[in-house]
């Protein structure tokens, strides 16, 4: 089971708010959200209610300034915790949408996908196992999507995203 508390100050600060599970929306609980504590498991944080928006990956901690760390607002409208993941991980992905065109299978961690794989772009992909983060940029820089097993047909309908690196949550980060 997860735990987060989440405050509507810095340094822990102001109302809070425990939660144990995923919530799909926030703002019932508090109005700004300007620091948190993670007890347990991993966590996205959206901007938007019904986990929709810009995602944030947060490991256990302490982030008693958050905004200032990650260049956020302080709008955390829904949370998810992630699961923790026993096993191999396994994901197939695609230059093109519906799974067309090439195809790389992936167990590991991919720094670049334009050195690995000579692929200027993902359209698509099938998560088999494990859960995985997306970057916009290579070296997993810039905007992140969290991907857990299932297929995703058409990345085109996810903001624009063009993913460039991809990680996977693994016990390094529980």
């Amino acid at each position: 089971m997860g735990k987060i508390v989440f405050y509507e100050d810095k340094n822990f600060q102001g109302r809070s708010y425990e939660c144990s599970n995923d919530c799909t929306d926030l703002h019932t609980y508090f109005s700004r959200c300007n620091s948190i504590r993670i007890e347990s498991r991993c966590w996205m944080m959206y901007d938007r209610p019904n986990y929709m928006g810009n995602q944030y990956f947060f490991r256990r901690g302490d982030y008693a300034d958050y905004m200032s760390m990650f260049g956020l607002n302080d709008c955390i409208r829904s949370c998810r915790m992630i699961p923790m993941h026993r096993g191999p991980f396994r994901m197939r992905i695609y230059k093109r949408e519906n799974f067309m065109d090439q195809m790389y299978e992936m167990m590991d961690d991919c720094d670049n996908i334009m050195d690995r794989y000579r692929m200027s772009r993902c359209q698509s992909c099938h998560v088999m196992d494990g859960h995985w983060l997306f970057y916009e940029q290579p070296h997993y820089r810039g905007r992140m999507w969290h991907f857990r097993p299932g297929e995703y047909r058409s990345f085109s309908n996810m903001g624009g995203m063009r993913f460039m690196s991809m990680r996977r949550i693994n016990d390094y980060y529980f």
